[in-house]
């Protein structure tokens, strides 16, 4: 008796996964709630686990496209006791054939060099130079090539070449080395994501704002206190929890830049859900600290961690990537020195952070090289006026330049 194991429901919207790979091959003898295959959907990659033990027979492939509730496999029940009579069967046979076939040692016994045939430092001799073995004529046993025939052939002056047809000066050289071209079928992920990317760029008056920050404030406070909040917390200080606070305490002061449009309503939040842009092995993804206005730097840094991990994992849930207010996306770590971040929709605005570069600037009346980063500010202008992006911009900046007042809220 066999049981059909099919794709199960994974959200409202989703209607169709991919079968991104098998865990285990047709013919494994499975476990119950045993992890068989990968399925990949828009949003999250998921297993699915075998619903009985028996023998895996596989129906769907890798790459397939499958609606939701299709039959991916079955399971057989019965068939590991059988497995193994049909692995000895095959066993016998395969065993008296390699008992038959003749040893290669026994083959080659007798067997002499041909005319022509380089000893083995005769051959690497003559491979350095170049030299077929068929033009040397062998002084050796039977016509054997010796390595003074090698030495010798080395000297023997060059053929002529072939007189080659003639070619115009201006004919451009032949390329050198493989050209060749590789096509790769969209995982639906990467599919998603171009085509919100395309619908944010044609249906939002996205627009973007920039600014630059002093870290040296916050990079002197890391390294006064990493030591000792890594100790206490078990998580190291990160720039990005400073950013994530400081864009929670300018979304107080500023509410329309975290809010969003549904239909003829702006929908704005008492509370701040920051999304946070991870590279993941499938492309970007971006989780979501809930209530972030509410945690300290430590809670963030934890919070950031354990998503950042199940992101690298292909772990995240549907509901870990929906649902946020704001989002701050740190091309920095790539070596990024200035980008326009896509606002990711529904969502309003989004912050770019980038990297920091040592550079002159004025510092009461002073040049001085301090740690500088540029931070850009995209957000869709329908619901956001300059005035609203640009204050927004500058209270980030000035929390972080000031760090105390992350803590004392001012």
């Amino acid at each position: 008796m066999s049981l059909e194991i099919k794709v199960p429901p994974v959200g409202e919207s989703i209607t169709e996964v991919t079968l991104s790979s098998w865990l285990k091959k047709d013919g494994d003898t499975v476990a119950m709630d045993e992890a068989i295959a990968e399925l990949e959907s828009d949003k999250a990659t998921f297993e699915l686990t075998a619903e009985k033990a028996g023998v895996l027979k596989t129906i769907a492939k890798e790459g397939d496209v499958l609606a939701i509730g299709a039959v991916v496999c079955t399971i057989e029940e019965g068939g590991a006791a059988a497995a193994a009579p049909a692995a000895k069967a095959e066993a016998a046979p395969a065993a008296k054939a390699e008992a038959a076939a003749p040893a290669p040692a026994n083959a080659d016994k007798g067997t002499t060099y041909a005319s022509g045939t380089p000893s083995p430092a005769a051959a690497k001799i003559l491979a350095e130079k170049g030299v077929e073995a068929g033009s040397v004529t062998g002084t050796g046993v039977n016509g054997r090539i010796t390595k003074e025939d090698a030495l010798a052939a080395q000297t023997a002056p060059a053929k002529a070449p072939a007189a080659a047809p003639s070619v115009p000066a201006s004919a451009p050289a032949a390329p050198v080395g493989e050209r060749s071209e590789r096509r790769e079928k969209m995982s639906p992920l990467r599919k998603t994501v171009a085509k919100r990317l395309v619908t944010v760029k044609n249906e939002t008056a996205m627009l973007t704002t920039f600014n630059e920050v002093d870290m040296q404030p916050i990079m002197e406070l890391r390294a006064k206190y990493k030591d000792k909040f890594k100790e206490k917390h078990g998580v190291g200080l990160g720039f990005m929890s400073f950013f994530t606070k400081a864009v929670t305490e300018a979304l107080k002061d500023w509410p329309a830049v975290g809010a969003r449009i549904e239909g003829e309503e702006v929908v704005y939040s008492n509370f701040a859900d920051i999304s946070i842009a991870v590279s993941a092995p499938k492309g970007l993804v971006v989780p979501v600290v809930r209530n972030a206005d509410s945690m300290s730097l430590a809670d963030i840094e934890k919070a950031i961690l354990a998503l950042a991990t199940k992101a690298r994992e292909n772990k995240l849930s549907l509901e870990e990537m929906t649902g946020g207010t704001f989002t701050i996306t740190n091309g920095g770590v790539f070596g990024s020195m200035l980008s326009t971040p896509i606002i990711n929709s529904p969502q309003s605005a989004i912050l770019g952070m980038h990297n920091i570069i040592e550079r002159p600037v004025a510092v009461n009346g002073q040049v001085v090289i301090r740690p500088m980063m540029y931070v850009a500010l995209s957000y869709d202008h329908r619901i956001v006026d300059g005035r609203e992006s640009v204050s927004f911009l500058v209270r980030v900046k000035q929390l972080l330049e000031d760090p105390a007042r992350l803590l004392l809220g001012v």
